[in-house]
């Protein structure tokens, strides 16, 4: 039987943990992010965390669970999401999806390619080895893969190290996992706003990251011996920061080129979305709170496939 899995979307800024939270308090619901920058500790105030408070009052799950430094990719998040989400199912709980990064939702709901993670570094460390070394390397990992090559292919057996060394798996065991698509009844809800409005809020929230102490959280992730170049590698927040602390320009520039470079990612994100037509799309609007949306939500849950599974009886 599938189990019932809640999907929320939208570009950043729109709104989506606030509704997310109001429907969690509707359905007996828990939080699972989808966000690959929220995975990392540290990042907070950049990656628009959930308070501390905000996770006591419902349960949030894949976040802060890596360090800024090792290595992640969206199977490894697929993974992780899958063990959550079927914990969730198991205390009787409904998980709701929630998250702007649609790599790691497409990853969960509809199975992922192994084609997806490479590393260039990985690979060049390896081609330093010969043959011989590799094969007897790959038999030890993986030897399910080493029977099936020649020992001489050394593109294959270069391929098949370096996949274990980014996921800590063997490539046979993801070749197997890779050809499963994930079995859940899903609901998608997307949330839209109108493009000034949405443009608003990403001006209001990036204010309220610097007034928060965003330098200051960059400053501080200096200070722990993580790179400039990593850092700035995570994207939205950092690297313009990062700009401004190599004197590339003044603070004010900064904010402005974060603000930019913000709504120009929100938009990537609705053309992303858009292209899956089993979303379902709420407009909102500033007189259209969280707890509006959510109620719209619980609605549809009543008319859903949904309804034949445990969340049925909790609405």
């Amino acid at each position: 039987m599938k189990k019932p899995l809640v999907v929320i979307v939208g570009p950043t800024a729109v709104g989506k943990n606030e509704v997310a939270r109001e429907l969690a308090k509707r359905i007996g619901g828990e939080i699972v992010s989808c966000d690959s920058r929220q995975v990392y500790r540290y990042l907070d105030i950049g990656t628009a965390k959930p308070t501390k408070e905000e996770r006591r009052e419902i349960p949030h799950h894949l976040i802060d669970i890596i360090e800024p430094d090792k290595e992640f990719n969206a199977f490894l998040y697929a993974r992780k999401a899958h063990k959550v989400i079927s914990g969730i199912q198991r205390r009787k709980g409904i998980p709701i999806l929630v998250g702007g990064s649609g790599l790691y939702l497409r990853a969960v709901i509809d199975g992922i390619s192994l084609k997806a993670g490479r590393d260039k570094k990985i690979r060049e460390g390896l081609e330093k080895f010969g043959s011989n070394y590799l094969y007897k390397k790959l038999k030890k990992v993986d030897p399910e893969t080493a029977s099936r090559l020649h020992p001489h292919d050394r593109v294959r057996i270069i391929r098949a190290l370096e996949v274990h060394k980014l996921t800590g798996e063997p490539i046979s065991t993801l070749q197997r996992l890779s050809k499963r698509r994930p079995d859940y009844d899903l609901m998608m809800i997307g949330l839209k706003r109108g493009r000034e409005e949405l443009y608003q809020r990403i001006n209001e929230r990036v204010d309220r990251m610097m007034g928060e102490g965003l330098v200051e959280e960059v400053r501080g992730l200096l200070e722990k011996g993580f790179s400039k170049d990593l850092i700035a590698r995570k994207g939205l927040g950092y690297k313009e920061i990062i700009g401004y602390l190599n004197g590339e320009y003044d603070l004010k520039e900064a904010i402005q080129l974060l603000k930019r470079n913000t709504r120009r990612f929100a938009k990537r994100q609705l053309t992303w979305f858009n292209q899956d037509k089993r979303i379902h799309w709420i407009e909102m609007t500033g007189e259209a709170g969280a707890n509006k949306i959510a109620s719209e939500i619980v609605k549809s849950i009543r008319t859903s496939k949904i309804l034949n599974q445990k969340i049925g009886a909790l609405l």
